[in-house]
């Protein structure tokens, strides 16, 4: 099993954490050993959870009314799976930082993550500190993806068949567009490329959005992912 992984910054993130400043994390999980152990491990890691589900139905009501920094969510659950969950908590809070935590090295289940929302993919024999880190990094903004599984995902839609659309959308952004996103992909915050560009945090926080409108993306992740795919960026490591 890879224990490498690829992070990405792309954004930052105002974490509205409680609880003392420590990062609130809800659990969907239907085995209640994982439920278990991962309250441990974030507990040591000086986080919160906030509550839990054992089916992504469950995870998609109770989330309404925790609000949680992080959601951890499997993919095979009973009632609707973690994908389906995740792409409706995405719906309805685009905000939502959702991480998938799973046993399954798949390059679909991967693919079928970043297309639902996900900001992070995980496998559950990663080392303890790998888990509290990478969800420290999706709570400010980033993710975090498992590394050889990416670099399988981005040899296939790197595919001639696969680019043509992409490269349209990409190329139809204005240059003041192309520059945040490049910007962004190298993992600068959203103050930073506004010093390195000298807007206002304002205008890049409304490029920003422009630019996961045009590309068609649900979020700010997705698009740095989408740059990435298309040679754009240089901070992704492998």
């Amino acid at each position: 099993m890879s224990k490498a992984a690829a992070t990405l910054r792309p954004i930052d993130k105002d974490a509205a954490t409680a609880e003392g400043g420590r990062i609130r994390v809800f659990i969907a999980d239907d085995h209640p050993l994982v439920h278990d152990g991962l309250r441990v491990l974030l507990d040591a890691g000086g986080m919160t959870v906030v509550g839990d589900a054992s089916t992504g139905a469950e995870a998609v009501e109770r989330v309404r009314g925790l609000n949680p920094d992080v959601i951890l969510m499997d993919i095979r659950m009973p009632d609707m799976d973690g994908l389906a969950a995740t792409q409706a908590i995405k719906q309805e809070f685009p905000e939502a930082s959702v991480v998938i935590i799973t046993s399954y090295e798949s390059k679909d289940y991967l693919r079928r993550a970043i297309e639902a929302g996900a900001s992070g993919y995980l496998l559950k024999g990663m080392p303890p500190a790998a888990i509290v880190n990478a969800i420290k990094a999706v709570c400010f903004g980033g993710s975090f993806v498992d590394g050889r599984l990416l670099a399988d995902l981005m040899l296939e839609i790197r595919s001639p068949g696969n680019r043509c659309r992409a490269e349209d959308e990409l190329e139809a952004l204005t240059p003041r567009e192309q520059q945040v996103l490049g910007l962004l992909v190298q993992g600068l915050t959203n103050k930073e490329i506004a010093r390195e560009l000298n807007y206002s945090p304002g205008t890049v926080k409304n490029t920003v959005h422009q630019i996961i409108s045009k590309l068609h993306v649900s979020d700010r992740t997705q698009a740095a992912i989408r740059a990435v795919k298309e040679g754009q960026g240089h901070s992704l490591t492998v």
